[in-house]
């Protein structure tokens, strides 16, 4: 039986009765009272036989709830297999908790490499206790007017032989016909150091290496393919992600960031041997300077380098974006280098509800977007939700910033 609804189109029993039992749909008292009485209606006329659906009008905007943390359609969806939605700033998952999602666009398919939060209530810390991950799942998009295909569990600690706990921020990418998860974990001492695991397929699943990359220590990998084949990886996490306690190449439990009047930490960037496991080379720390060429110090938290490094290049220019960590925004650098220095040159996205903030920036189908997370479906830090939205370059390169 389909019901008339207020908008003039038509809705199944069943879709009306499954709206309904959604644990945040929002229930507005006129759209339920005016569907509930089309259906006594309905139940009080003859019963016929049901044909061909009738094409709906063209569709018609739908009201925006005014607080709702469940995607809501703008539109009717029109009668076609595939339903066209603004997904935009919206959850893109709301039947678990996703974080940290990394975008690649693999053979014409966006995907989506995000972290898992657990559905707990372990106390924070300032190590990110509260944060206790322990596997990845791959989501997959066609188009951004569809929501993500979950395409399962694809890596779990246990699987990890040298892991034991916290597998935060990963990335992914693509080479000699394999893909490449990359990931933070702790090893049996309590360090965080960077595995990396395999597949022929970018949904995964993935195989991990039994060690980690020998050298790798911190948090939040970024792996960068430059135009000429050669592949980076960025990572590096200050507090938490332990990277202020190796600063001497060597883990110091009792290190602490750089004095305030000294430059700030920057992220580590190695290239990757040719078979994506290692690294070609020593490490460096990748600059993130001012306007005048000087090195952002360490009381600059408005600018420094917190976390979540992400490296993308557009129009020849080398992008840095990272979090600055306590002061909750997403910034940006460029460079005519991958492994910088880089220029401080604004904001991508401002702060958003929760204390985490971490992005990716990818370009699909002609348009660039930012996907990034806030906390909104649980309104507590470690359970949160990844988004989407467009991303706006000005004609000079810069980034316009958002604020969603």
């Amino acid at each position: 039986m389909l019901l008339s609804t207020p908008l003039g189109g038509q809705i199944s029993i069943e879709r009306f009765i499954a709206m309904l039992q959604r644990p945040k749909f929002p229930r507005s008292i006129s759209l339920v009272t005016a569907m509930l009485a089309a259906l006594f209606l309905s139940a009080c006329s003859p019963a016929k036989v049901e044909t061909a659906p009738t094409p709906l009008p063209t569709p018609t905007a739908i009201p925006t709830a005014a607080a709702t943390s469940i995607p809501i359609p703008t539109t009717i969806p029109t009668a076609v297999a595939t339903r066209v939605e603004d997904i935009m700033q919206k959850p893109l998952v709301t039947d678990s908790y996703t974080a940290d999602p990394s975008a690649h666009v693999f053979d014409g398919k966006l995907y989506i490499y995000p972290s898992h939060d657990l559905d707990h209530d372990n106390p924070p810390s300032q190590n990110g206790d509260q944060y206790d991950m322990e596997d990845y799942h791959v989501y997959s998009m066609d188009n951004l007017q569809s929501w993500p295909v979950d395409h399962g569990q694809v890596l779990h600690v246990k699987d990890v032989p040298w892991a034991t706990k916290q597998m935060w921020a990963p990335d992914a990418a693509f080479k000699n016909g394999k893909y490449y998860l990359y990931f933070p974990a702790r090893d049996r001492e309590g360090l965080f150091r960077i595995g990396v695991a395999t597949s022929p397929s970018p949904a995964g699943p993935f195989v991990p290496q039994a060690e980690f990359i020998p050298g790798s220590f911190s948090i939040d990998p970024c792996a960068f393919i430059d135009e000429d084949g050669q592949a980076y990886l960025y990572f590096g996490g200050l507090w938490g992600g332990q990277l202020e306690k190796w600063q001497t190449g060597k883990f110091d439990p009792n290190g602490v960031e750089p004095d305030d009047d000294q430059p700030a930490l920057g992220p580590r960037v190695a290239k990757l041997s040719a078979d994506m496991l290692s690294f070609d080379g020593p490490l460096g720390e990748v600059s993130i300077v001012d306007e005048e060429g000087q090195p952002l110090l360490a009381d600059d938290h408005m600018r420094r380098f917190f976390e979540a490094a992400w490296v993308h290049k557009y129009n020849g220019t080398y992008y840095l974006s990272y979090s600055t960590g306590d002061t909750h925004y997403i910034a940006y650098a460029t460079s005519q280098s991958p492994t910088g220095p880089f220029t401080f040159r604004g904001y991508v996205l401002k702060p958003v509800p929760g204390w985490t903030t971490h992005h990716s920036i990818v370009e699909f189908q002609g348009k660039w977007y930012l996907f990034y997370h806030d906390d909104e479906l649980s309104g507590i830090d470690h359970k949160r939700n990844m988004k989407v939205t467009e991303l706006t370059y000005n004609a000079d390169g810069s980034i316009q910033m958002i604020d969603p």
